[in-house]
């Protein structure tokens, strides 16, 4: 996207970027004599930061249940050992030995489910206090930043429509070295731009639809087999962030955003076709200096060699030599070439100064039919984006007002 940096302007995406990543002030770091991490509290935490504390809790709960089902099969093993030798009439010490390692893995069993009851409740906890908040308030500070950027792409439009009225047709301007390099960068910003925006829906997308993925299987209920029916407490199965999630996760792939990479790349094209027409420019200039040069230096040699002869009685004509004669022939002819290399002179910037007209008409003119295409679009898209961020807004305010 373009930047645009006004006076007093608010860089909403410097605040967005503050949510999702892990940068976080270090003030009131030191509290003296309390010694408390001031990271603790949810003030400091950022996407990132309790995005990290679910895994954590996430990697602690699998280790659990993985221990858990060891647990239930040696615990599954004992019992089947029992029964057999209930069938087969074991020894009474044999049969208590076997009870006693049945009760004990059993109560084992209770203790882990128990343990993993308290993991669950703590990734709830941080699921639907601190993650569920941050999504809403990055969600907010998206609406923020594309209400500002369709703020500014219509104004682009507007000015780029102005350029209809532009003309230039008796300017007299020829491409430079200066001017082909910026457009060359240009072009190569706009490379970028391209890239930039791709990763930009593409990344979006597989977050949200990652978040929204694992929230799906985060509210499967953990059960167990056993007889005892030893299971984590049911989870609540449409938690606010689940609707939210849900329809973040279905806008993003409705939002215009190939019309608006459509756009940036035909611009490039655009630049990709200036630059052709500014290097036939700048070859047929290279090759006006090449000549201008040349007859700079034969018309020099002509003046040098014409001055040193011109003493010479050239109307004397020498019997043995014939120096007079041969003279006024050799100016004649040293003379035609000089203007020879002149008229090609004249005929090759001649044929500059139209080409430059041409390439300055076909230039704006390209500019005029497709500068307003890229902004309309790029205007569409940041105005479909914050519409999309906006009613995720409302819904969820519409989501807190129903729990109240």
């Amino acid at each position: 996207m373009f930047t645009m940096i006004f006076p007093g302007h608010i860089d909403h995406s410097a605040r967005v970027m503050k949510i999702i990543t892990w940068n976080r002030s270090f003030k009131g770091m030191q509290n003296g004599d309390e010694g408390k991490d001031d990271f603790e509290n949810d003030e400091w935490e950022t996407l990132a930061t309790v995005v990290d504390k679910i895994l954590a809790w996430e990697k602690k709960l699998y280790d659990e249940v993985k221990a858990g089902e060891i647990m239930k099969l040696e615990y599954q093993r004992k019992v089947a050992l029992l029964n057999r030798q209930k069938k087969h009439n074991a020894a009474i010490e044999v049969l208590e030995k076997t009870k006693a390692a049945v009760t004990h893995l059993h109560t084992r069993y209770i203790v882990d489910m128990q343990s993993m009851d308290s993991t669950v409740s703590e990734i709830q906890h941080l699921r639907d206090n601190q993650l569920y908040p941050r999504l809403l308030d990055l969600a907010d500070r998206m609406a923020k930043m594309w209400e500002d950027m369709h703020m500014h792409h219509a104004n682009q439009l507007k000015t780029v429509l102005k350029l209809k009225s532009v003309d230039i047709s008796d300017a007299n301007i020829e491409t430079s070295d200066y001017h082909h390099s910026h457009t060359r960068q240009l072009r190569d910003i706009v490379d970028k731009w391209i890239t930039n925006f791709t990763d930009l829906m593409s990344y979006q997308k597989e977050y949200i639809n990652a978040l929204y993925g694992w929230l799906k299987l985060n509210l499967i209920p953990i059960e167990s087999s056993l007889k005892e029916k030893v299971a984590s407490p049911p989870r609540m199965q449409q938690p606010p962030i689940k609707a939210f999630l849900q329809a973040w996760n279905e806008h993003l792939t409705k939002l215009p955003d190939d019309l608006a990479k459509t756009a940036i790349v035909s611009f490039r094209a655009v630049l990709e076709t200036i630059l052709g027409v500014q290097d036939e420019e700048l070859k047929q200039k290279e090759i006006c200096e090449q000549t201008r040069r040349e007859y700079a230096r034969k018309a020099r040699a002509f003046e040098d060699w014409y001055h040193k002869h011109s003493q010479r009685r050239t109307f004397d004509v020498d019997p043995e030599t014939g120096e007079g004669t041969g003279h006024k022939d050799a100016v004649t002819e040293k003379k035609f070439a000089v203007e020879s290399l002149k008229s090609k002179l004249d005929d090759e910037i001649e044929s500059h100064n139209k080409l430059s007209k041409q390439v300055r008409e076909k230039s704006l003119s390209i500019l005029k039919a497709h500068l307003p295409e890229l902004f309309r679009a790029l205007a569409d898209f940041s105005n479909a984006s914050f519409d999309m961020y906006s009613k995720l807004r409302l819904m969820s305010l519409m989501q807190d007002q129903g729990n109240n």
